[in-house]
């Protein structure tokens, strides 16, 4: 077992990846999503010499954390650009791509980043800096409409226009300009009883709506298609049911409606075969020792 831990982030599933990647010395890997390095320091023990390992993340924070090591290649971009940044070094296939879905222990713990309901920080929740439009901007120009369309496609809450009523009743008497705004903005249509898992799912669709993370995870799924050598693996750890089912539903039929089709003579006509017949999930131990893994989900599968 790894015991791996850094500030910036601790790991999730970290043996259960690399293990079911099969990572062979002389392969080329990526890591989709960089961040604190845990998985791809795993990767890179499982390298030999003429191994390489591509690992991506669009936030410059993350650079501080890259290896010494002359295998290793950082690519300081969003990785909805995984195919195109490939070419540019001259990588046409590789062996396997790992992609980690989780939002970073540092954007929770930099207070300054807005990620976390908790406290109050500037509503900024974009995972790459350069970026204009940040959640303030969300929360205080999108029509009552579109907040609810945020709020429940990406939040899943049960009543959305009630917190967009509350949001735009708020922003009417002054701008939301902190996360501490926003909360109490929504304390009106807040359940005293799930306070956390609300808000918790309120800060979730801003976020994914200001970093534009579904768009961007289903470009990459379909770039793995492109880059995977036939037999290739691609490990993808989600951590909420919105990309746990685009992730399900392609790795079963290569689209993200889960529709399989079929070929002249009537068999499937599936790009991948499944490794995991169903998600891996962190064990208890880890889940004890770290709380933040409890909703992750493992999935694999090896390209045809």
């Amino acid at each position: 077992m790894s015991e791996y831990r850094n500030e910036y982030h601790t790991p999730v599933l970290l043996e259960e990846a690399v293990a079911l990647m099969e990572i062979g010395p002389a392969q080329t890997c990526v890591d989709l999503t960089f961040g604190g390095g845990g998985h791809s320091r795993r990767i890179l023990r499982a390298l030999g010499p003429e191994g390489r390992l591509y690992a991506f993340d669009q936030d410059r924070d993350a650079r501080a954390n890259c290896p010494d090591d002359p295998r290793f290649h950082f690519v300081e971009s969003n990785f909805r650009f995984m195919r195109g940044a490939l070419r540019l070094r001259g990588v046409g296939e590789v062996d396997a791509v790992l992609a980690d879905l989780g939002v970073s222990s540092h954007h929770f713990d930099v207070a300054e980043r807005g990620f976390s309901f908790r406290g109050s920080a500037p509503l900024d929740m974009r995972m790459n800096r350069r970026g204009a439009f940040t959640a303030a901007d969300l929360v205080n120009r999108y029509s009552n409409a579109e907040l609810t369309r945020v709020l429940r496609n990406w939040g899943e809450l049960e009543t959305p226009w009630k917190a967009a009523n509350c949001i735009e009743r708020a922003r009417a008497a002054r701008p939301l300009a902190t996360t501490a705004d926003l909360v109490e903005a929504v304390r009106p249509c807040t359940p005293k009883k799930d306070e956390a898992k609300f808000l918790t799912k309120l800060f979730q669709a801003l976020r994914i709506e200001v970093n534009g993370e579904l768009e961007a995870l289903k470009m990459a799924l379909e770039q793995s298609l492109r880059v995977l050598r036939p037999g290739g693996r691609l490990a993808v750890i989600s951590y909420h049911s919105l990309e746990d089912r685009l992730v399900k539903n392609f790795m079963r039929s290569g689209n993200f409606d889960g529709r399989v089709e079929k070929d002249f003579y009537g068999r499937p006509a599936v790009p991948f075969e499944p490794v995991t017949r169903k998600a891996v999930t962190p064990s208890a131990e880890e889940v004890a020792r770290n709380p933040r893994s409890r909703s992750a989900r493992l999935r694999c599968a090896r390209k045809l």
